[in-house]
């Protein structure tokens, strides 16, 4: 009996013979030339190997049949992912692992081919790294949640979710969909690739890196069995990646569902469930993606709410200024105004559907003045602050006083002397925008 007939017969369709021939979807040449060009786009850096990603496409045209011929009898070995921590926002460290540019690319070729196969079976309440779907659509909604009733919220908190990754379970999740064993192997050969981490070597029998392309993509298809078993018991839920939320209309349904749900992660899926951090709260203490939840009186209906930033999130924004503007930073003004700019555009773009008028209107006059901190400082020497006064429209007398003044620069930043020579317009003349003048050009609220 030929191979159809073998295995037409064991799984039952020409989709499921496809399915066993993943590899050479994987390993066509226009798969390559997609992923390095994805590669290339979202930069990164350099593995344990130093290669820049410029390097690409002169070592593929070199190696790949080499490359090619290793994936296919199972013999290519990948490089040990570099270690790299950095800080958690609210403190501690996250272990990043960075493959090789070329491991990189071969991660991206499994996923141009895997994602398409496993987006489709995704839950529609599912939104992160998934195309189509981004944070806006899971903030909105658990507004949507919680402003019909759903208001007991269980903010479940997997704990080291990456690093807990049960290999063998993961892979047999795989199986079921994956029947190609040659791709398969080489995906577990990637799982298992060991870590450089200062200079220590860390063999890895579980988990998965965060940092290559691969990785989002295992992450939802293992998490995915989580969606299928809240969905099964008909719960209101939102994930993205490792942060899920479940809302119920009661704290004694919240502990219920908590108990039930943490018995299914640590004994189905083989993850654990971070009991310090897991919480039942109620919407004023929930924060999802950055954004938080304030009451707000809609038309005759009280319990409404609404988005705002949350205070965490707000009070980073304010470090991240206050580093760009900072007076002893070594950059020309107009430097120091583009990248304040760049900043402000992503953030505000990011949150606005938050309500924040007043506090963005506090937020410019902080920032005019730390501006004009900057320029004070760059004027140093006396004369030259006077003569800059002067030429700003003061009177000889007035400028010269000023540039005396033994108050310290900040006062005499946010003192009329600048407030009314390095005025907003000039300001803005200079390139300067307000948050609040764009987040009143965009905002969605």
């Amino acid at each position: 009996m030929g191979l159809a007939g073998q295995h037409g017969h064991m799984y039952g369709s020409t989709e499921n013979l496809w399915s066993m021939n993943y590899l050479r979807q994987v390993l066509t040449p226009q798969n390559l030339q997609r992923a390095k060009k994805q590669v290339k786009r979202n930069k990164g850096s350099c593995g344990v190997d130093g290669m820049e990603v410029d390097e690409l496409d002169g070592y593929f045209r070199a190696n790949w049949t080499e490359i090619e011929s290793a994936i296919e009898n199972g013999t290519f070995q990948p490089s040990k992912v570099l270690g790299v921590e950095i800080d958690k926002p609210d403190g501690g460290k996250r272990l990043l692992g960075i493959p090789t540019a070329i491991d990189r690319v071969i991660q991206q070729m499994i996923h141009q081919v895997l994602s398409p196969v496993y987006n489709v079976e995704f839950s529609t309440y599912s939104y992160g790294f998934r195309p189509g779907k981004n944070a806006h659509q899971a903030i909105h909604q658990a507004l949507d949640y919680i402003n019909s009733g759903y208001q007991d919220i269980i903010d479940l908190d997997l704990k080291s979710f990456f690093d807990v990754v049960n290999h063998d379970y993961l892979m047999s999740i795989l199986y079921r969909k994956v029947k190609d064993e040659r791709l398969l192997r080489l995906i577990r050969k990637y799982l298992k690739a060991g870590m450089t981490l200062y200079d220590a070597e860390i063999n890895r029998e579980e988990g998965t890196p965060q940092g290559s392309p691969l990785s989002p993509l295992l992450s939802n298809i293992l998490l995915n069995e989580l969606d299928n078993e809240l969905n099964r018991r008909g719960l209101r839920f939102i994930r993205y990646a490792d942060d899920c939320s479940i809302f119920v209309k009661s704290k004694r349904s919240a502990r219920r569902v908590l108990k039930g749900i943490t018995k299914f992660i640590e004994q189905d899926l083989k993850l654990k469930v971070n009991r310090q951090k897991t919480k039942i709260c109620r919407p004023v203490s929930y924060c999802i993606l950055g954004y938080n939840f304030v009451s707000t009186y809609v038309k005759g209906e009280r319990g409404k709410y609404r988005l705002r930033v949350s205070p965490k999130t707000f009070a980073r924004m304010k470090v991240k200024v206050k580093e760009i503007t900072r007076k002893t930073n070594p950059k020309s003004f107009s430097e120091r105004i583009d990248e304040l700019n760049r900043f402000m555009k992503g953030w505000i773009n990011y949150f606005k559907y938050a309500h924040m008028t007043g506090k963005l209107s506090d937020l410019d006059w902080w920032i005019r003045n730390r501006l004009r901190y900057c320029i004070w400082h760059h004027w140093k020497k006396p004369n030259k602050r006077m003569r800059s006064l002067i030429r700003l429209g003061k009177s000889p007398g007035e400028a010269y006083a000023w540039s005396r003044s033994r108050m310290g620069g900040w006062r005499v930043a946010c003192s009329p002397i600048l407030g009314t020579t390095v005025t907003i317009n000039r300001l803005k003349q200079r390139g300067y925008i307000p948050f609040e003048d764009f987040y009143r050009k965009i905002s969605h609220v």
